[in-house]
C-alpha cells in the first residue's frame, strides 16, 4: 500500500487556504499542471472526491475537510521531526514545544528564554500562542511538551499540572479621569472599562470580581491582546483590567495611572507538561528554568 504523499497533502491544504489552484501554485512555486496532478493523485489514493470546483473558488468536500484538518497535524509533526533531526545532527540537546496563552507570562518570557540559553544553549524552543484549554488537549495528544496555562484546569490523563504564579490584577485608568487610590467594582461599573475577551480565564475572573459585589456590568470592549487594552487607556477611551506584570512599562507613562483593585483580584497560572513518558533532558531543563520564575 502506498503511503500518503506529504507534498500532495501540502498542495491540498494550500488550495483550501487560498481558494484557487492558481493561488496555491503561486504560493508553492509549482506549475499549475503539477497542482492539478497532486490533487488527482491524492483523490485516487483516498478514493474520494476532495474538492468541489467552482468557477471562481474551490471548496472542500466533507472528505477533503477531514483530510485537511488531520493533515495539518501530520505536516506539523513532519516539521517537528525535521527540526529534531537537524538539531540532533548539529549537536543540540533537543527541541521543546511550549504553548503560551495570550497574556500569560508574555513579559517574563524573554527573561526565561535568556536564562535557558545561558544554562542549556543546545535546547531549541518552539513557541506557540494557544489558549489554555487547547494547550491541555495538545499536551494529551503529545503535540506540545509544555504549556503555561490559566489555573485551575480539568485533569487530563498523562499531563501534570504544577502551580506556577499568582499575580495581582490592576486597573489602568486614563490620567485625565479623576483617579481614586484604589479601584472598586462599584466605581468601575460606572465607567467605561475593557478587559480580555469572553472565554478567557481573565474575563471570568473580572466577571466574578464584579459579581461578588452584586454587579454585572457590560465591558465597553473586549480584546485579546494586552497591548490593545493598554492603548485604550492611553488614548483615554476606557479603563482596562490587566495583570500587574503586563503593565510594568506603564508606571511612568503620563497618560495612564495604574491602580490596585479592591477587593484584590489575583490571576493564577500553572505549568502543564507531559508526564508520560518521563520528561526528556531538554524538557527537564525548561521546567527547571520555569520553576525559578515561579512565585
Amino acid at each position: 500500500m502506498r503511503n500518503l504523499n506529504l507534498d500532495q497533502l501540502q498542495t491540498l491544504i494550500a488550495i483550501a487556504d487560498l481558494g484557487t489552484f492558481a493561488a496555491a501554485a503561486q504560493a508553492l512555486h509549482l506549475a499549475p499542471p503539477t497542482i492539478s496532478l497532486h490533487v488527482k493523485e491524492l483523490e485516487s489514493r483516498m478514493q474520494a472526491n476532495l474538492l468541489e470546483r467552482g468557477r471562481r473558488q474551490t471548496a472542500l468536500t466533507p472528505a477533503g475537510l477531514a483530510l485537511v484538518q488531520e493533515g495539518r497535524k501530520l505536516l506539523a509533526s513532519s516539521d517537528d521531526l525535521i527540526d529534531l533531526v537537524r538539531s540532533t545532527a548539529a549537536g543540540g540537546d533537543g527541541v521543546v514545544k511550549i504553548g503560551v496563552s495570550v497574556g500569560v507570562g508574555m513579559r517574563r518570557l524573554p527573561l526565561m528564554l535568556d536564562a535557558l540559553k545561558r544554562r542549556k544553549p543546545g535546547v531549541e524552543l518552539k513557541l506557540e500562542a494557544v489558549g489554555s484549554a487547547e494547550a491541555m488537549q495538545r499536551l494529551h495528544a503529545a503535540t506540545l511538551d509544555i504549556g503555561i496555562v490559566a489555573s485551575p484546569q480539568p485533569a487530563v490523563a498523562r499531563v501534570a499540572l504544577v502551580p506556577w504564579r499568582n499575580d495581582p490584577m490592576v486597573a489602568l485608568i486614563p490620567a485625565s479621569w479623576e483617579v481614586p487610590e484604589t479601584v472598586t467594582p462599584e466605581w468601575l461599573s460606572t465607567k467605561r472599562w475593557a478587559c480580555f475577551a469572553p472565554g478567557t480565564q481573565m474575563y471570568g475572573l473580572v466577571a466574578s470580581w464584579f459579581g461578588q459585589a452584586g454587579l454585572n456590568p457590560r465591558p465597553y470592549l473586549t480584546l485579546s491582546y494586552p497591548g490593545a487594552l493598554k492603548s485604550l487607556a492611553s488614548a483615554s477611551q476606557s479603563a482596562a483590567i490587566l495583570p500587574l506584570e503586563e503593565v510594568d512599562d506603564q508606571h511612568r507613562t503620563p497618560d495612564i495611572s495604574v491602580r490596585p483593585l479592591h477587593p484584590r483580584l489575583m490571576r493564577p497560572m500553572a505549568v502543564a507538561h507531559r508526564s508520560f513518558p518521563a520528561p526528556s533532558e531538554a524538557m527537564a531543563a525548561v521546567l527547571e528554568v520555569l520553576a525559578e520564575f515561579a512565585t
